[in-house]
């Protein structure tokens, strides 16, 4: 009996390794999670730096003024308008900081213009049976008056270059799309000539002997850079990681632009004849713009 026991228990073992390593050869199989899906996002913060180029709808309201130098007197003035259009360009720097879909930023520009335009005024001679013209007086004779003439003034303005310091407020609608305001600081150099031709008519009163009627003209140029301010609004759109492009709408006021000129035309005081002009510069700019930024996401 006992030996049938140990015979048994002797089985029992010689067959237990198997079974363990029959348990322990059953591969366990871990199955990859499936990657997380995350939602594309771009964010409009840090430097950037491009280029633009648009078309600006510019205008000058001018004042011209005819002044007798000999007691101050205003003897005429005409008001007209005209446009400074044509192509402009340039480039923009700026910064930008994004908070949720809010975005600020401050951005300055250059531009360079050349569009220019021309304004003409003048000073009416005498009328039908009178002697003496509004700003030049006419001569007279033993029987007869030698009427004044106009005195004609030419002037021709030029937008030369102007530029930008403004603050941008806009809203990402989606991550790669933002609609912006902008305003802020402006300012450009506004370049202005002109030319005032006249006909003195001269002699003595009651004699004809030394009557005389002189051309006379006179020329002026002259530069300025003013400061005014800008506002304007716009839209951009992120193409790539670091490249977006722009369409913006931009309003430029310049403030006003004003001279003065000694000429030698003889006014109704006998002293000479000055020639002023105001004129009050503003810009509408559409403009199409690429800029790069520099840590694009």
């Amino acid at each position: 009996m006992t030996r049938t026991l140990l015979v048994a228990a002797a089985i029992g073992i010689l067959l237990a390794p198997p079974a363990f390593a029959a348990d322990l050869a059953v591969p366990h199989i871990y199955a990859k999670a499936p990657p997380v899906v995350v939602d594309p996002t771009y964010n409009w913060s840090g430097f950037y730096a491009g280029l633009n180029i648009g078309y600006g709808w510019g205008r000058s309201a001018t004042t011209a003024d005819f002044i007798d130098s000999g007691g101050g007197a205003l003897l005429s003035s005409s008001a007209g308008k005209f446009d400074l259009n044509g192509v402009t360009g340039g480039g923009q720097i700026g910064y930008n900081w994004q908070r949720d879909m809010f975005v600020v930023g401050v951005e300055a520009d250059f531009q360079g213009s050349g569009r220019k335009g021309s304004f003409d005024a003048l000073c009416a001679g005498a009328p039908a049976g009178l002697q003496d013209g509004v700003c030049t007086p006419g001569h007279r004779g033993d029987n007869t008056f030698d009427p004044a003439l106009p005195v004609a003034f030419n002037l021709t303005q030029k937008l030369d270059w102007f530029g930008t310091v403004r603050g941008r407020l806009g809203v990402a609608v989606t991550p790669r799309v933002l609609f912006y305001g902008t305003g802020g600081l402006a300012y450009g150099r506004v370049s202005t000539s002109g030319s005032v031709s006249a006909i003195n008519v001269s002699g003595s009163p009651g004699s004809g002997d030394n009557l005389a009627f002189t051309p006379v003209a006179a020329n002026f140029n002259s530069s300025t850079v003013k400061v005014g301010w800008s506002a304007g609004a716009g839209i951009e759109g992120a193409f790539a990681d670091n490249w977006s492009a722009k369409l913006e709408y931009l309003y430029v006021d310049l403030g006003t632009v004003s001279g003065s000129l000694a000429t030698p035309v003889i006014a109704l005081s006998g002293a000479p004849l000055i020639v002023g002009y105001r004129s009050h510069v503003t810009d509408n700019i559409l403009r199409f713009g690429v800029n790069y930024r520099f840590n694009g996401t």
